[in-house]
């Protein structure tokens, strides 16, 4: 992600609109790939505006968490996807589409059932719900627990994050990144 943002900000900005433009779809997947979402105002240049049409598509699906949609815009714009060679790591964003809906759902409900999860994820079965909700409780992506005699999921109460060292890392990291760049 570092080396794109480099290549965009040393790129000529009057020409090279071309790579400009490739630039700007990889670091959009890259983005994702990482579980962040990229800002609206990335999508709203005028010169790449058309270009990006697939790819805010996509990043409207995977913040919703939404499998289906998912799948209907790589469907869709899976054509685009492949001439711009980024096809193969669009097909990894389905991996953070289920993390999001997932903590989405552990966000919204205190207990619910595994099957309902894999309803919901449409996920081919409960067993294969249960596992994707153990994997993300052991990645620290949910916060909860899993009542195997029950079938459910149990999140736990929210924590305040701003009583954690998260905030403190983030701007860390923004600061590294700005020294980086000067």
């Amino acid at each position: 992600y570092k080396r794109l943002m480099w290549a965009s900000r040393k790129s000529p900005q009057d020409t090279g609109l071309g790579f400009a433009r490739v630039v700007l779809k990889l670091t959009i997947i890259v983005q994702l790939l990482q579980g962040e979402i990229p800002e609206r105002a990335v999508f709203n240049v005028e010169e790449h505006r058309i270009a990006l049409l697939p790819y805010l598509e996509l990043t409207k699906a995977v913040r919703a968490g939404d499998p289906q949609a998912f799948a209907a815009v790589v469907k869709t714009h899976g054509d685009t996807f492949k001439s711009d060679k980024n096809f193969t790591l669009v097909m990894r964003l389905g991996h953070n589409v289920v993390k999001i809906g997932l903590r989405k759902i552990s966000v919204s409900y205190s207990r619910i059932s595994l099957a309902d999860i894999a309803n919901k994820l449409s996920l081919p079965s409960v067993q294969g719900a249960e596992y994707i909700c153990a994997k993300a409780i052991r990645d620290s992506v949910i916060d909860a627990t899993i009542d195997h005699t029950n079938g459910t999921l149990l999140s736990n109460d929210a924590i305040d994050v701003y009583a954690t060292d998260e905030p403190q890392k983030a701007f860390h990291a923004r600061i590294g990144f700005c020294l980086d760049v000067h």
